[in-house]
């Protein structure tokens, strides 16, 4: 009988973005990213030292066909917190930053609570703790 295979999780995206700096800075001043490796001036890979989000400069030749729509295949990317508490203050530093919010804090019925704000290429990500989740 074959070994059954398990993952260790969902631990690394990677998007293309318009400017590696700028989505650099909001991902570390906002989610604690810390940078692991910079190979050169159009990519940056980030890590909270659990999960990793490459960032990718899209070319000069794509940018034109970049799009910036806020209807995108990717639905949305998700940070977990550790505590309720942590989500509202995650929401006011962001709120004070100037990054729009998508969906204002609330606490939904099976007890989760989070609210959806856009990086600078209007990718939505989830601030969510969510009980059931053990860090």
């Amino acid at each position: 009988m074959q070994e059954k295979r398990k993952t260790r999780g969902l631990r690394h995206l990677a998007l293309r973005v318009r400017d590696v700096q700028v989505s650099q800075r909001f991902y570390e001043r906002l989610f604690e990213m810390k940078v692991v490796w910079h190979p050169d001036s159009e990519n940056v890979y980030l890590s909270t030292g659990y999960d990793n989000l490459a960032l990718h400069q899209v070319t000069a030749e794509e940018l034109s066909q970049f799009n910036l729509s806020r209807v995108h295949p990717l639905d949305h990317l998700g940070f977990i917190m550790d505590s309720p508490s942590s989500v509202d203050a995650l929401f006011s530093e962001a709120t004070e930053q100037g990054a729009t919010i998508v969906k204002p804090l609330k606490q939904h019925r099976d007890g989760s609570y989070s609210f959806y704000l856009s990086d600078p290429d209007f990718n939505t990500i989830q601030v969510l703790f969510e009980p059931s989740i053990q860090l």
